[in-house]
């Protein structure tokens, strides 16, 4: 017995719930916030009207352009810790050699799972000058003149909160990675290896150029994921030293609820998404600039 085909209307009311639920949780917030922005507002009923006055702070405000550059700091580091070491692993479980290729998936996919501020607070554990495992470590080795008060060091503090962000998601580009790399024709990686092709060699000129697009996709996540980083580095060191670790989500947050301006906060926020999509739409204009140079 044949089944009937689904009604358009049926159709469309399925397509509609996640529609709505989408808008419900990203628009709405966002024009919220842009109608918020014109406004100066401490929170309650009243409000004054004060037109882009906040936009004009903002683009003059030297914590939130020193938050900025924190965020591309942490998505350079991110781009190449997460998706490039991401990338080394795949290439290594890929191989013949490697055995139970599934449980090397599994775990390593583990640490995407933990919530980011169980992860802060698991690095600030290791950090801690007292009972952490880094100057324990050191100590053991003999180098009890390096260990020191990790997360108060202003010079090192973004690099130190960047790790975690590196070994939460490893595994999760790495899984998105490997799914690219299994639809690669083995006759093809074979063939470059009878050419003498090295490891190193199949993976840049064999591999890379193949599953091209899934490694935007992955670096477009990157970005992304970490301009709006926020959870473990407020775990970790709330902005501190002063704001050698200050990034623009926690700036916003600070602004909004910890001082009460819910107007320029908002302003923050639209800046937020602004520079996020100018940092995005930048990245694809290189790459496609790039690809045109080779053709």
């Amino acid at each position: 017995m044949l089944s009937k085909k689904p009604k358009a209307h049926v159709i469309i009311g399925y397509l509609c719930i996640p529609l709505l639920l989408y808008i419900f949780a990203v628009f709405v917030p966002l024009v919220t916030s842009l109608f918020y922005s014109f406004f100066e507002w401490k929170g309650g009923p009243n409000k004054t009207f004060i037109g882009i006055e906040n936009y004009i702070t903002l683009l003059k405000d030297t914590t939130f352009w020193q938050a900025f550059g924190h965020n591309i700091y942490l998505v350079i580091l991110c781009i190449i810790g997460q998706v490039g070491i991401a990338f080394i692993f795949v290439m290594i479980i890929s191989t013949r050699f490697v055995k139970l290729k599934g449980i090397h998936r599994t775990f390593g996919f583990f640490p995407s799972t933990i919530s980011a501020v169980a992860v802060g607070f698991i690095w600030t554990m290791i950090y801690d000058n007292r009972r952490g495992i880094l100057n324990w470590f050191l100590e053991a080795i003999g180098q009890e003149d390096k260990t020191q008060v990790w997360l108060n060091n202003p010079d090192l503090v973004m690099t130190l909160v960047a790790i975690p962000l590196i070994w939460q998601f490893i595994g999760y580009y790495m899984v998105i990675l490997l799914s690219a790399t299994s639809t690669i024709d083995k006759e093809i990686l074979e063939s470059a290896e009878l050419d003498g092709a090295s490891a190193f060699q199949r993976a840049i000129y064999v591999v890379m150029p193949m599953i091209k697009s899934t490694i935007v996709v992955c670096i477009v996540l990157c970005v992304s994921g970490n301009m709006k980083a926020f959870d473990n580095i407020y775990v970790m060191t709330a902005g501190g030293p002063g704001t050698s670790s200050m990034v623009m989500a926690m700036y916003g947050y600070s602004v909004s609820f910890q001082q009460q301006n819910m107007g320029y906060g908002s302003a923050i926020s639209v800046g937020i998404f602004v520079l996020g999509l100018l940092v995005i739409g930048l990245m694809q204009l290189l790459q496609s600039v790039a690809t045109r140079e080779k053709e």
